[in-house]
């Protein structure tokens, strides 16, 4: 039996020392990966979500606006979380103010048709 606990022991080899160092020399990769993807892709999307926030929580009467849809007009009304949106001459609708997609700012420019 001592036998045994000898040669298993022999087997095995001597103890590693340092495991840490290759855990995070393991790890360095994925952690390196992880902060360029941070920096092209997840850093930019948030500033422009926040960006696109500020235009939205900005709106005010007369701001030429684009909807979700992709239906451009001029807002008459603005409400805590909604507007008014004159479409067409006499047209106006009411809009949720998170599907505005785009604030384009005030109109000066006269419609085609006038």
């Amino acid at each position: 039996m001592t036998d045994t606990l000898l040669l298993t022991a022999v087997q095995a080899g001597p103890v590693q020392s340092g495991g840490i160092v290759q855990i995070a020399l393991g790890l360095a990769p994925w952690l390196l990966i992880f902060a360029i993807f941070w920096l092209l892709v997840i850093r930019p999307q948030q500033r422009r979500v926040r960006d696109h926030q500020a235009a939205i929580g900005a709106v005010k009467k007369g701001d030429d606006v684009v909807t979700g849809g992709g239906i451009r007009g001029r807002v008459t009304k603005v409400s805590d979380d909604e507007a008014e949106v004159e479409i067409a001459s006499g047209v106006k609708v009411r809009v949720v103010k998170s599907t505005l997609t785009a604030v384009l700012g005030g109109g000066s420019a006269k419609p085609a048709n006038d």
